[in-house]
């Protein structure tokens, strides 16, 4: 077997192509999309919100799928308000990012940036947790922060 061949097994499906693939978007939509955002220099995702093609939350799930993450709307759960206090309110609202529950040594926290490693250190080290990331859209994400914190 092939090294390449390994490596392809195990790569991340495209945001693109797992939108396509639940027909969220067609792939004319994608590929004006993909024209944009490489002039604007931003992230597929936003591009398609920004042109009106899909919404913020489909975004997510989308990342969700992508990065083997569940999807939660944090506004509407239980938060476990006793680990709110790992989190500085201004680092929460900075970041977009809201503790959800503390089990042993492992945080669980919901973000819309998944993939920011420099943000998960910065947290562990804050925290001396472990960090599980749970994706929402920022919108969901900002409405937490403003009912969760006092």
């Amino acid at each position: 077997m092939m090294a390449g061949t390994v490596y392809e097994k195990f790569k991340r499906p495209r945001l693109g192509e797992i939108l396509l693939d639940r027909k969220l978007v067609n792939r004319k939509q994608l590929d004006e999309a993909l024209s944009s955002q490489k002039k604007e220099r931003d992230f597929v995702g936003n591009t398609l919100i920004k042109m009106g093609f899909i919404s913020e939350r489909d975004v997510m799930v989308a990342l969700g799928i992508q990065c083997h993450l569940p999807y939660i709307a944090i506004d509407k759960c239980q938060v476990n308000r006793s680990v709110m206090s790992l989190i500085p309110k201004e680092f929460a609202q900075r970041h977009h990012v809201v503790p959800l529950d503390k089990v042993g040594n492992v945080l669980s926290l919901v973000t819309d940036k998944p993939l920011d490693a420099d943000l998960r250190d910065e947290i562990k080290a804050m925290t001396q947790h472990e960090i599980a990331f749970f994706v929402a859209t920022r919108t969901e994400i900002d409405r937490a922060i403003s009912l969760c914190y006092d």
